[in-house]
């Protein structure tokens, strides 16, 4: 598997590069050549909606505009959420014909969120449980959320592990969510999310190793960046379609 550590200087070509690293595993001839392993952490503060939220219902909307956040949208379900320095991001591309578990959206999630689950309970030493399909939890407090975007060959998983996260910018810009799961029990929040405080590489180093994401490199797929990038993510026809 390929390794790219990578962060782009706005938050519409970093979500642009997730999903052009996507479709070109999509279109990729081979199972071997173009799974990606990729980081980046955000150097200002946004918010991203889930593909299917409606801004207005998910985000206090006018403290956002006042306050000069972006917003933006992924190709991705799940809820909206806060990005800023601290929100430790990685990007899984895999070829669908790689494993019997990447056949379906359910097996896909448990495969990946059973790995990643593992992996901090051993780094942490302490029980880490997966809740809300696709959340990782400890001490019933939130510090990973992930989704995932399929394709016909190849599944972006993607999501963030909260290392250091100004949780207390979240209620301002975030309103309770329209969906949430069950353990959240109404939580606001801060008092919902927490953070890991663990150090960042040392968490990168063991994720890179779970995936075998033994070839570095620091090419990626610039022009279909850009292209989505203007054509998708700094047009607010894509951002605030809901």
């Amino acid at each position: 598997m390929l390794f790219l550590d990578l962060t782009l200087p706005t938050p519409a070509e970093n979500l642009a590069c997730d999903e052009a690293l996507l479709d070109q595993c999509d279109a990729d001839c081979g199972d071997e050549v173009l799974r990606v392993l990729r980081f980046w952490e955000p150097t200002s503060v946004f918010v991203v909606l889930g593909y299917a939220n409606r801004a207005a219902a998910e985000l206090n909307t006018d403290i956002c505009v006042e306050s000069g956040v972006p917003v933006l949208r992924r190709i991705s379900g799940g809820g909206a959420v806060l990005q800023a320095p601290g929100c430790l991001n990685y990007a899984l591309v895999l070829r669908t014909s790689t494993a019997p578990e990447l056949q379906t959206t359910g097996t896909t999630n448990r495969f990946v969120m059973e790995k990643h689950r593992s992996l901090l309970e051993n780094l942490l030493g302490v029980r880490v449980t997966i809740d809300g399909v696709t959340d990782l939890v400890v001490h019933g407090r939130k510090v990973s959320g992930n989704a995932q975007r399929r394709r016909a060959n190849a599944i972006l998983f993607h999501g963030t592990f909260l290392l250091n996260a100004p949780v207390n910018l979240m209620e301002k810009y975030l309103r309770m969510p329209s969906r949430a799961p069950a353990y959240r029990d109404g939580r606001p929040h801060q008092e919902f999310v927490a953070n890991l405080g663990i150090d960042r590489e040392v968490l990168k180093a063991e994720i890179r190793r779970l995936w075998k994401a033994d070839r570095q490199v620091d090419h990626w797929p610039k022009v279909e960046v850009e292209r989505l990038v203007q054509t998708k993510y700094s047009l607010s026809e894509w951002n605030l379609k809901f």
